[in-house]
């Protein structure tokens, strides 16, 4: 099918809404000094923040789906853009490091679970011939709010008040966000008749045949196991770089520089993966993923932690922006932003306790090596797993 400019203008609105979400998600790295020194906690503590916040998100991702298949995507972004605003501002209030676990922690992570799943499911079943792309340029949202937004927050603090840098923060998730959700939409012919965009009845699997896929099964293990990997690094590698004594500037811009990654992997990977087959990238991006561990382990200095940050930016980016339009090729357009959610769940333990576990066991050590190693295992456990999905193949319906 020829993609219309509607379906663009839905790609770019997405990309801003998960540049807003990410970034707030991603900011947590710019705040983990101020709570930890406001509250008195260890890293193990203040990492649950982050933890609980992506558990929230990818485990009531699923609902976020089923309810924009039912209502659309628009209404339920706009009031998760709301709901992210609201829990910004009561963490500008918190008096306790509880406070900030349920204000950060959930009423965040509710309203990403509102945004993340409806926003970019929304791009998928506008596109045909180019679905990589597409889902590659609206997933790179999340790669310029890693990149631009933490670094932004952290200026902010070094101006004013950690408090009043998230009051600011919430107001503008409130504006953009709620510009962008008012800009989303389902495919027409779906919307109207529950058609694919092309004509003719939606195809696909419902969301219970798909569970009952081994071709998801697999994925979602893969999803299982990759998440430890992903997240560790977006709580944990700023915290690292201070301890080699470099500056807050450049352990908070570690993060960005994940994004500039996370950009290039998912423009240039969801070409590449358009051509080569998007089952195998998400099988080679598995592997180098777990091998950027690498340099993190070897790093003594910015270098290594720059390259480090870019690598894994590109391999964890890659990742994401390949899982939406999977579940597309495999599973059909019929439910596909409740499989997207359903399959985002699996993210959920690994973002939770990935970050937690990794700050418990430096506070038991001193380092992150044993964190490293256990990582480069989680890794090679995930290719194996997208490799298994790959040989599953196509779903049936």
């Amino acid at each position: 099918m020829k993609e219309t400019p509607d379906a663009w203008v839905v790609v770019w609105a997405t990309f801003v809404c998960l540049a807003l979400i990410f970034g707030v998600s991603y900011s947590f790295a710019a705040f983990f000094e101020s709570f930890a020194t406001e509250f008195s906690a260890q890293r193990a503590d203040v990492s649950w923040i982050f933890g609980l916040s992506g558990f929230v998100y990818f485990v009531l991702g699923a609902g976020g789906g089923m309810l924009a298949d039912r209502w659309g995507p628009r209404i339920v972004c706009s009031a998760g853009m709301a709901l992210i605003a609201l829990g910004l501002l009561a963490t500008s209030w918190a008096s306790s490091l509880l406070a900030v676990y349920l204000s950060y922690g959930l009423l965040v992570g509710l309203g990403i679970a509102l945004v993340y799943t409806p926003s970019i499911a929304s791009v998928q079943p506008w596109f045909s011939t180019r679905r990589g792309l597409a889902g590659g340029i609206a997933s790179s949202g999340v790669g310029a709010g890693t990149l631009l937004v933490p670094v932004l927050v952290a200026m902010a603090i070094g101006a004013m008040p950690w408090r009043e840098a998230m009051q600011w923060l919430a107001l503008g998730v409130l504006v953009l966000g709620l510009m962008a959700a008012a800009l989303l939409r389902r495919a027409p012919a779906a919307a109207a008749t529950g058609a694919s965009p092309a004509g003719g009845s939606a195809s696909g699997h419902t969301l219970r045949e798909t569970l009952r896929s081994p071709t998801f099964r697999w994925l979602y293990l893969a999803t299982v196991l990759a998440s430890p990997v992903m997240f560790i690094p977006f709580a944990h590698v700023s915290a690292s770089a201070r301890d080699l004594g470099l500056g807050e500037a450049f352990a908070v811009g570690l993060v960005g520089l994940i994004g500039v990654g996370s950009l290039v992997g998912r423009f240039a990977i969801g070409l590449l993966a358009d051509r080569l087959g998007r089952a195998q990238t998400l099988v080679l991006m598995q592997l180098s993923m777990g091998a950027s561990y690498v340099l993190w382990g070897a790093a003594g200095g910015q270098g290594l932690l720059v390259v480090f940050a870019l690598w894994f930016g590109l391999s964890y980016g890659a990742i994401v922006s390949l899982l939406p339009a999977i579940c597309m090729d495999y599973f059909g357009g019929r439910s596909v932003a409740s499989v997207v959610g359903t399959l985002y769940s699996g993210a959920a333990l690994g973002n939770l306790l990935g970050p937690v576990l990794a700050g418990a066991a430096f506070d038991l050590s001193g380092h992150y090596g044993g964190v490293m190693a256990v990582c480069g295992l989680l890794s090679l456990l995930a290719t194996w797993a997208s490799r298994k999905m790959k040989r599953c193949g196509q779903a049936r319906y």
